[in-house]
């Protein structure tokens, strides 16, 4: 809203350095510290109001003894995360970007989802929630509404977009050289899936105090690198090009979106960190996997974000394969899944399994980024 309001006054005679706003990183940094300063200005209150509503965790009678203390901790706080990372996009954030709208849809969108899942949870006093096949179905709806948009609506998108949109990155290859060319009727449903999976998959990460926000801040700023390299351009020179990349002049807008994210993130672990003053709930965590879900679409790093997010793949593959190994046999291969509560089964901390897995998280961004120029 800043950049579509101001930006066109530049050309006033003493608005000349409203030109920095044609600039995306100015905007990503102006985005973050927006977000950030919002998270810490609105934190502390929300926190009095979730309390004053009485509006607090569940914990599941199954899990380990050690959370029982936080039965009644706020939740929900990812209301609160989406609010700080919506504003800045929309404030710094070029609205008419297909990219920045429909990733911004997706993150509201799941986090209504995700807000119906809370509230039943707190209402019946129960850690069900919304079936899963319902919540499936909505993740479906609106990730699919949003994907078919940028896919298929050509006169909102750019050229460079239309050309390569069903084009798959491999990991460590040039993209120029050796892409995998789907069928737009076979990627768009592969597209809707990855979107959908991550947004599980960080919702079932979100178990411990800042476990599943550090791993999205780390996937975050990767992505924040991916996407304006993917658009900038100095003097006719493409940073994508030369790094042979997946060239999309517009991505570089998903940089603001980036920034808001990674502020709110930070903002909000100030008050998530072990011990937690507040939960994000549903609403933050599907919301988050949504958006990230979709930098890896518009990114053309779908296949890379297994190895980025190797973190909330390893939780969702505990589950998985806990849940088969069960049914199957009548016996389950880790203590407790997600993966998490195994580690804190084995007699670990959960300032140890969160950090480590922050750790992991780091490691795994580096050769995502190492990517970059080993092809």
């Amino acid at each position: 809203m800043i950049y579509e309001l101001l930006f066109p006054l530049r050309h006033h005679a003493l608005l000349g350095w409203l030109n920095v706003l044609r600039y995306v990183p100015f905007r990503t940094i102006a985005a973050t510290i927006t977000a950030m300063v919002l998270a810490f200005f609105l934190a502390p209150w929300f926190i009095r109001e979730l309390q004053r509503k009485q509006i607090g965790q569940v914990v599941r009678d199954v899990g380990p003894e050690s959370h029982k203390v936080k039965a009644g901790t706020p939740t929900m706080g990812g209301a609160l995360l989406l609010l700080c990372i919506l504003v800045p996009t929309i404030l710094w954030g070029d609205v008419r970007n297909p990219f920045v709208l429909a990733t911004a849809a997706v993150t509201a969108g799941y986090g209504v989802i995700g807000y119906l899942d809370d509230y039943l949870k707190i209402k019946f006093k129960s850690s069900g929630g919304l079936p899963g096949r319902y919540k499936l179905l909505g993740q479906t709806l609106i990730g699919g509404a949003a994907v078919s948009y940028t896919f298929l609506y050509k006169s909102a998108l750019p050229a460079d977009w239309l050309d390569i949109r069903t084009r798959l990155s491999i990991p460590f290859v040039a993209f120029s050289k050796h892409p995998i060319d789907l069928p737009l009727w076979v990627y768009v449903p592969f597209a809707i899936f990855v979107v959908v999976a991550w947004s599980n998959a960080v919702n079932l990460t979100d178990g411990l105090d800042g476990l599943a926000i550090g791993p999205v801040l780390i996937n975050a700023s990767t992505y924040l690198v991916w996407a304006y390299l993917a658009g900038a351009t100095f003097w006719k020179f493409s940073m994508a090009r030369y790094l042979d990349i997946a060239p999309i002049s517009s991505a570089g807008e998903l940089s603001v979106y980036c920034g808001a994210t990674i502020g709110a993130g930070i903002g909000f672990l100030w008050y998530n960190t072990y011990p937690a003053q507040i939960f994000m709930g549903d609403v933050g965590s599907l919301a988050l996997g949504g958006g990230l879900g979709m930098l890896a679409v518009f990114t053309k790093n779908e296949l890379l974000s297994v190895l980025l997010g190797g973190v909330f793949v390893l939780e969702t593959v505990s589950v998985v394969t806990q849940v088969m190994s069960f049914k199957l046999t009548g016996k389950r291969i880790f203590l407790m899944a997600p993966i998490h509560h195994h580690f804190e089964k084995k007699g670990w901390a959960e300032p140890k399994v969160i950090v480590r897995f922050w750790i992991v998280s780091v490691l795994l961004a580096l050769v995502s980024l190492a990517s970059l120029k080993l092809r």
